[in-house]
């Protein structure tokens, strides 16, 4: 049977295949980028109208007036009225809750009150899954108060789902951020040294490094429009620090507020933070370097050694069974 499928395969069939196989990849190549969404207009269309969120806001209250100019966007209205039924901004919501949104990217009273939301919805919708779960689906034999410890373990677990669920995307922001942050030290240090304002340096920044990293490039169009109409311009780097959480950015925001205050020079100032920013990221490659062949050793065990042994010592178990 073996000898017929290799005799069925010529050169003339290899080839047709070959051929299909690389028509394919290449009708792959040229639609998969054309069928990707492309966040960042979405992502920058949200600066910007954060932008005119903060324009709005300084020139009301230059001008004192009463008049309120609410250009976020609202909840829906049936979680405005559970949250507003309950009290959930007395009983759950947290002032840390709104800088872990913030610092996930979510703004506005819209992701706050649906973070409120879940947080009461999700408790109870975790006890309801692992009651029905646990007293009807599973025949667990435990006695009943192992059951409800259990549920309430389950409505312990959903009640920290949402922070559980900002802090993920917090870090992968973060870690977005980290990467691309000494390439925007060295752009900035490009256009200061050309003669830039700060203010134009981080506008142009942020159009350049918009495809490297969506989340920095967010964060700099929303301090470049903090700058421009922040009474205090060293508010604005104090707002980006809290905004990312990151040392590397905290250090860099000190040094441009001892700038604007004591007007010493940006340029060695970004020059020096670019390379250490550099010098943090190799660390933490080598760092992870490093800590790869532990990880590796049961992956090995597990995968590579037994199909190892197969290879070696299958030769010799078939001429085995065929002398037996």
């Amino acid at each position: 049977m073996l000898n017929l499928l290799i005799e069925s395969i010529n050169v003339k069939t290899l080839t047709m295949v070959s051929a299909a196989i690389a028509a394919i990849a290449t009708v792959l190549t040229f639609t998969m980028p054309l069928l990707a969404g492309d966040s960042l207009d979405k992502r920058m269309k949200a600066v910007a109208i954060e932008r005119e969120k903060i324009r709005a806001r300084e020139r009301e209250r230059m001008m004192q007036t009463q008049q309120k100019v609410n250009l976020r966007p609202s909840a829906k209205q049936s979680v405005q009225a559970i949250v507003d039924r309950f009290n959930l901004k007395k009983w759950v919501g947290q002032e840390e809750a709104r800088l872990k949104l913030v610092q996930a990217g979510y703004r506005g009273q819209a992701p706050y009150i649906t973070y409120l939301f879940f947080r009461m919805v999700t408790p109870a919708a975790s006890a309801l899954l692992a009651a029905v779960y646990l007293f009807v689906v599973l025949d667990l034999h435990q006695p009943a108060m192992i059951k409800l410890g259990m549920c309430i373990a389950a409505a312990y677990i959903g009640m920290h789902a949402p922070l559980m669920f900002l802090k993920n995307r917090i870090a992968r922001r973060q870690l977005s951020i980290k990467r691309a942050f000494p390439d925007t030290l060295d752009l900035l240090l490009i256009c200061v040294e050309s003669g830039m304002s700060i203010e134009a340096a981080f506008k142009k920044v942020s159009d350049e490094v918009g495809s490297q990293s969506v989340a920095l490039a967010e964060e700099l169009t929303l301090t470049t429009a903090e700058l421009s109409y922040l009474p205090d311009r060293r508010q604005a780097y104090e707002n980006l620090a809290k905004r990312t959480d990151l040392d590397g950015v905290k250090s860099v925001c000190m040094a441009l507020q001892q700038a604007e205050r004591y007007g010493t020079p940006l340029a060695n100032m970004l020059r020096v933070m670019a390379q250490e920013n550099r010098d943090m990221r190799m660390s933490e490659a080598e760092k992870k370097a490093a800590g790869l062949p532990p990880k590796l050793t049961v992956p090995m065990i597990l995968f590579f050694l037994p199909v190892l042994f197969i290879v070696i010592l299958g030769p010799a178990a078939i001429k085995v069974m065929a002398i037996r």
